[in-house]
Order: structure tokens, then sequence, then C-alpha cells
């Protein structure tokens, strides 16, 4: 069963991009961001009521409301992005989230960091530019709309990168499923504060982006779920290996799915950065300074 579960979150990840896309035809990125948070609280809160018959819900530590706010920063640029870019953009968010860790890592927590951790930091960095550069002309590289669609996945992934700090915190003072429903709760209401001013509909009610948002919301709820349960019966190698494919199976779905342009910029970038994320998290004797590649990415 844990290879299911890992290939259950594995999947789930990786058709992220795709299912925004399909949802930002019909809504503004703020409701999709809400509506992700929203039905993930539906879907993970009645998981856990079968499963224990109580609904665990803490709102009174710190860190529940970073992580949370975190986790709403990330999604909100990240379906902006999606909504203005490719459907595989997103990919860029895990190894500019792991940076982000890393040097929050050296600079607050004084870890030491190996030379692996600073050899993968520079394998996320050289994928991370591949992929932003796709063989563009280098006059126009800082200057035209991609280059600002970057940026955006750039801030989702360092609100990631405070969701994962945040669950790194509580892990000791939460069991997984009541930390991720309350800081899902807490999005939500979070996201929900500029519907008022920002909701729009921009595309007629239909069936697809509909089922899109469901989708969203069930991966939101569950798929961190999937991989914790996948941890406990996968080897640890094994588990960062096929949970970091998500990234390539997102470039499949994107081109197949939605027509988008896959260069060889593209895969090779996603290649370098997923090699820097398994070498960054392997187990080794003299454990190094480690952030999980799939902290956040869905």
């Amino acid at each position: 069963m844990g290879y299911v579960f890992l290939l259950l979150a594995t999947l789930s990840w990786s058709f992220v991009g795709v299912l925004v896309k399909v949802a930002s035809a019909m809504l503004d990125s703020s409701t999709i961001t809400f509506l992700r948070f929203a039905l993930g609280v539906v879907f993970l809160g009645a998981f856990l009521l079968f499963r224990s018959g109580k609904l665990p819900v803490r709102f009174d530590l710190t860190w529940l409301w970073i992580g949370a706010a975190g986790k709403g920063c990330n999604y909100f640029f990240e379906n902006l992005g999606l909504s203005l870019g490719y459907s595989y953009g997103n990919i860029l968010v895990v190894p500019i989230q792991t940076i982000v860790l890393l040097l929050i890592s050296v600079l607050w927590f004084k870890d030491r960091l190996t030379v692996r951790g600073w050899a993968a930091a520079a394998l996320c960095l050289a994928g991370v530019l591949c992929i932003s550069w796709n063989g563009r002309p280098l006059s126009g590289l800082f200057g035209d709309g991609g280059s600002f669609i970057t940026l955006l996945f750039a801030i989702s992934a360092f609100g990631s990168a405070f969701h994962v700090l945040g669950q790194k915190m509580l892990t000791s003072k939460m069991e997984a499923g009541e930390m991720n429903l309350s800081m899902f709760v807490l999005s939500s209401a979070i996201m929900a504060l500029p519907l008022p001013f920002q909701f729009e509909m921009t595309g007629e009610l239909a069936i697809g982006p509909v089922a899109a948002l469901l989708a969203l919301g069930l991966i939101t709820g569950m798929s961190f779920y999937w991989f914790s349960r996948a941890l406990r019966l996968v080897s640890f190698p094994i588990a960062i290996i096929v949970s970091n494919t998500s990234v390539l199976f997102g470039i499949l779905w994107s081109g197949v799915i939605r027509h988008d342009p896959i260069t060889v910029y593209l895969v090779a970038g996603a290649l370098v950065f997923a090699g820097g994320l398994v070498i960054l998290n392997w187990p080794s004797r003299n454990p190094a300074v480690r952030s999980s590649g799939k902290g956040a990415s869905a």
C-alpha cells in the first residue's frame, strides 16, 4: 500500500498546474485560491471525522498562523502565475522553496550546510535559471512577461517555505491531520478577505472548471496525508525520488492536455533541479541540513 499512497500523492501534485489552468477559465486567481483551501477543508475534515469522529482544529499557536499565511501566499501567487503563463510554471516553486529553506536553516537556525547541501542548492538554482531562460535571447531575459511570471512563482515559493517551516515547528505539538486542517481553515479565512473586492467570473459556468476545482480541493486536503502514509511504508530515498517525478509528469500533462510548448531547456532544467533535490534529501551517515523537496508543492 505504501507505493499506492506514494503514487497517489505524486500524480495528484503533477496535475495541479493543469487543473488550475482549467479552473482559471471560469474564476479569478483569488477565488480559486480560496476554493482550494475551502474544499480542501471539506475533504480533509470529512476524512478525519470518519476516521476519529471529531474535527481537531486549533488556532492558539503562532506558527499555525505563520504557516497558514505562508500557504495562502503560496497558492495565491502560484495560481496567479499559472493563470498568466503555462500550466507547467509551478514546477519552479519546489526548487526555489528548497533554496529559501536552506538559507533559513543557515541564517536563522545556524545549522551547518555541508558541501552536499551547497551542491544541491547550486543544482536547484541552475535548474530554475535554465527553465526561466528557456532559450530566450539574453538581451530580453529580464524585460518580458516571462520574468514577471517567474517572480510570481518565486514569491509563491517564499510563502511555501514558511508553510513548511511552520509544519516543522509544530510537528512535536500536533498530529499531521490536525495541523493541516487547522492551517487550511485559517488559510481559507485569510483568502476569503479579498473576495468581496476581487471575485470575478472570467468565463461561463462549466463542468470542466467545476470538476477541476473539486479535484484541487481533494489534492489540497488529502495529498499530504497520502505522502505521510507512504513515508511510513516506503524507504525515504525511494519516496523522494518518486515524488520528485511529479515535475516530469507535470511537464508531460502540460504538453499532452494543454498543448503547452515543451522545450529541451525546460526538461533539462527540471532534471537538474530534481537531481539537486534527490542529492539534498538522500540519507547519509553524517546528516546534513535537509529540507523536504515536497514540503508544499500542492
